[in-house]
């Protein structure tokens, strides 16, 4: 009786031990644990040490960093009829730990499902351009959308970006030959724009040079210096008629008989 004393006491001391190591949580302080009584919610405990009371509490533990999560590559027809495959990127983060454990059985995987239908839904809605020139605008719509839907489990969307829009080789060669196409017309307008600056200055020179005669003179003449320093043998240069005019004239009156 006297040797069965100190065994008993020592496994009574061995199950307070256990017992109190069980019921002990520590919480970083980027973690909540939700607490149930007796399978009733209690309260939100964290960080730190957490007591809870073996068997008739229990604690779900709840990461509130920003989740980082891959939305898989869906299949997408745009509003112009192009079958291409897009994804993204979520980044969202628990707000409140109590409705991410009691509203939704996991909000993980909620979460990626509801990414996945919606992004087929609102890219659905969008041209093929509008998905290649305006993604800010499709990243914003998106990112709208899920943090609205995601509201009633505690979750908080802080961004949506989308990462690559694959399309098919068909495809590829026909925006590269809508972009070839696309350059040529602008270079066709920029050059028949040129054009047409320079036929207005060209108008506006033939103005001036017409109410000044001396000026026309003085451009054959920087003409006729231009041509000459190629060079040339022989330089055949037409002399307009306000030029010739007075030398004819000069000649003729004295080559007339004097009264």
């Amino acid at each position: 009786m006297i040797l069965d004393l100190p065994i008993g006491l020592g496994f009574v001391l061995v199950l307070l031990v256990l017992l109190v190591a069980s019921s002990l949580r520590i919480l970083r302080e980027y973690e909540r644990g939700v607490v149930f009584q007796l399978g009733r919610f209690w309260r939100v405990k964290g960080p730190g040490l957490v007591i809870l009371i073996p068997g008739i509490q229990q604690m779900v533990r709840i990461d509130l960093r920003v989740v980082v999560m891959d939305v898989p590559s869906q299949d997408v027809i745009s509003r112009d009829n192009v079958t291409l495959k897009v994804n993204a990127v979520l980044y969202f983060r628990v707000v409140d730990p109590e409705r991410a454990v009691i509203q939704v059985e996991n909000f993980l995987m909620a979460t990626s499902q509801l990414a996945q239908t919606t992004l087929r839904a609102v890219l659905g809605k969008h041209t093929l351009d509008e998905m290649l020139s305006e993604r800010e605008r499709l990243n914003l719509d998106l990112q709208k959308i899920l943090d609205s839907q995601t509201d009633a489990w505690g979750i908080k969307v802080t961004n949506v970006e989308i990462k690559h829009v694959d399309l098919n080789d068909s495809m590829i060669r026909a925006i590269a030959r809508q972009a070839e196409a696309e350059r040529e017309r602008r270079a066709k307008v920029i050059h028949a724009e040129g054009e047409l600056q320079a036929s207005e200055k060209l108008a506006q020179a033939a103005e001036i040079l017409g109410k000044q005669p001396q000026a026309i003179q003085l451009r054959y003449l920087e003409t006729l210096t231009v041509i000459a320093a190629d060079k040339n043998s022989t330089i055949v240069f037409p002399l307009p008629m306000d030029i010739v005019g007075p030398l004819l004239d000069a000649v003729r009156a004295r080559s007339l008989p004097k009264a």
